[in-house]
């Protein structure tokens, strides 16, 4: 196989990375790119630990050939926001301690924010269904769900 150069476009800047065009897109951001927030998990596509976002929407990093992302609009964890000034996401997992181990964090903060773009106000069974393929070991369910409930703005209402 021969490695040719790929122009992407990850948090929004363009990054030309040379690999193969096989190479998985979650090998590069990380290996390539620094980008640590998506986790290697199953490598089949199935936990969600490197789920990002490509044009707004969640995907497997792991098994999306980067040639198959030129084009694209790539958003990883560390594209969300910062220490600083963390996403409304990002700031509902940390208010509701929605980890444990956190090796399912990425996939499930990911997630959370591609379903709150098209459905601002899920229902806990909304949510549920969205995260449904997002394997969480640790048992933290509960509090991601909150963390999910949180972002939408719905947790803060029903505690005043």
């Amino acid at each position: 196989m021969t490695q040719a150069t790929v122009r992407l476009t990850v948090n929004g800047r363009i990054q030309d990375v040379t690999a193969e065009r096989q190479t998985p897109l979650l090998y590069v951001l990380r290996n390539d790119l620094g980008l640590n927030g998506p986790k290697y998990g199953c490598g089949l596509g199935e936990c969600g630990t490197c789920t990002v976002l490509i044009d707004g929407k969640a995907a497997r990093s792991c098994v999306i050939p980067v040639s198959g992302c030129v084009g694209h609009d790539i958003v990883t964890l560390e594209g969300l926001g910062t220490r600083e000034k963390p996403d409304v996401v990002q700031q509902a997992f940390i208010a509701e301690e929605a980890a444990q181990c956190g090796y399912c964090l990425n996939g499930m903060i990911m997630t959370t924010k591609a379903l709150l773009a098209i459905n601002p106000r899920p229902t806990e069974q909304e949510a549920l269904a969205a995260l449904r393929y997002n394997l969480c070991r640790c048992g933290t369910h509960v509090e991601i769900i909150r963390a999910v409930m949180r972002a939408s703005g719905q947790l803060a209402e029903a505690r005043d």
